[in-house]
């Protein structure tokens, strides 16, 4: 072989082993860890129609519009709406292991209005919701329980109707929680206000049930 040849060898190699990328160092690769998503604590509604929003887009029943409220804040809350249509204490604690998979921050339980209107014994109504918040706070002793206070028409005479409305601060007292006296304050009776059913309330209405719930929990967030 001439040396002009081997020259041109010679050049060619070297030029190919500098376009070659050296081995990468495992040792020098920066581990990227995957990201850490916030679970946002929970706010569970359980309750009737009135929590379900019946007669009305879910979005404007005031669980809705709390979840509308906290988003505006930009709150650390999420919102379930476990609100079932004709739902009593009886079945609503039958139901409740469904909903405390997870732990909630906030439990309003809404329950108590469909046993006064069937005449159910108010013992048997408070007996339930003392169920309820039991089974509530045995499972996840840090939920704050707010009980919605309810009344009813005075179809079943005033004794009942008077018993019926008083068990709901006794519960409240009785297991340490927090109570809205009456839910359906400045809604209640008008017309305006209710669908034509006189008892569950129009957009306008829950807006006021809204406001009145808020009042509430606002400083529990």
């Amino acid at each position: 072989m001439n040396s002009k040849l081997t020259t041109i060898i010679f050049f060619v190699g070297f030029a190919l082993s500098c376009n070659q990328k050296p081995a990468e160092d495992q040792s020098s690769k920066t581990t990227v860890e995957p990201l850490t998503v916030v679970e946002k604590k929970l706010i569970l509604f359980f309750g009737n129609s009135l929590t379900a929003g019946y007669g009305i887009e879910a979005e404007d029943a005031f669980p809705g519009l709390t979840a509308a409220r906290i988003d505006s804040l930009g709150l650390d809350y999420r919102v379930i709406n476990a609100g079932l249509s004709g739902e009593t204490t009886a079945s609503g604690l039958s139901r409740l292991d469904w909903f405390l998979e997870e732990e909630p921050t906030i439990f309003i339980l809404e329950l108590g209005g469909n046993d006064g209107l069937r005449g159910i014994t108010p013992s048997e109504t408070k007996k339930n919701l003392k169920g309820i918040i039991q089974l509530v706070k045995s499972k996840y002793p840090e939920t704050v329980v707010v009980l919605a206070g309810m009344q009813i028409p005075p179809n079943m005479g005033q004794e009942y109707t008077k018993e019926f409305s008083g068990l709901f601060p006794e519960v409240a007292r009785e297991e340490n929680v927090e109570l809205i006296p009456f839910l359906l304050e400045g809604v209640a009776g008008n017309p305006d206000l209710n669908l034509p059913d006189g008892i569950h309330p129009t957009e306008e209405g829950h807006l006021i049930v809204f406001e009145t719930i808020w009042k509430s929990i606002k400083d529990l967030l």
